[in-house]
């Protein structure tokens, strides 16, 4: 019997707080995020986390990290992930990384290339730096899932090194 390559999210792996969500990193969906040969997941649950605690990408040639939840209907919301390198990455100088959202299976994506990973640091920051990334659920649309990840899938490059530590989905009103 064959083992899933793909890790799937815990929804207990969800942080709620007033002002919106926590994704620790078993929260997300990550392709090949089950296969030791490429990332290294953190195995611990709600409420061990440690805030050093990051997904950590060994190398693919594939970046697919995702995560959803239900918004509140007419609510905007902010959409950053904490991010941080290894000092030993590779492969992100001029990879074109998005940072992308939808409402609703049938939504249409709204994008933002992600600058910032040609330069991360070793310290974990929030980005987008630059400006926000917002979204906002339309009233008369009946699925207001919100679907958003981080993507490199176009380049083909082989990269590593990178840290998710969480992602953060913030109620702005």
């Amino acid at each position: 019997m064959a083992s899933k390559s793909h890790q799937e999210a815990d929804p207990n792996a969800i942080i709620a707080k007033e002002g919106g969500f926590i994704f620790k990193p078993k929260a997300f969906n990550i392709v090949w995020g089950s296969d030791t040969r490429y990332w290294r997941i953190p195995r611990s649950t709600i409420p061990e986390y440690d805030e050093q605690e990051a997904a950590e990408l060994i190398q693919v040639s594939w970046l697919e990290v995702t995560g959803s939840v239900k918004l509140e209907p007419s609510t905007r919301y902010e959409i950053s992930f904490k991010l941080s390198f290894r000092r030993d990455s590779f492969g992100w100088s001029g990879a074109p990384i998005f940072l992308m959202a939808k409402v609703g299976k049938k939504g249409k994506y709204k994008w933002k290339r992600l600058k910032e990973l040609d330069n991360l640091p070793k310290d974990p920051i929030m980005v987008p730096t630059d400006d926000s990334f917002t979204i906002e659920p339309i009233q008369d649309i009946p699925d207001k899932r919100l679907y958003f990840g981080l993507y490199e899938v176009w380049s083909g490059k082989w990269k590593g090194g990178l840290k998710v530590h969480e992602a953060i989905v913030k109620k702005l009103g």
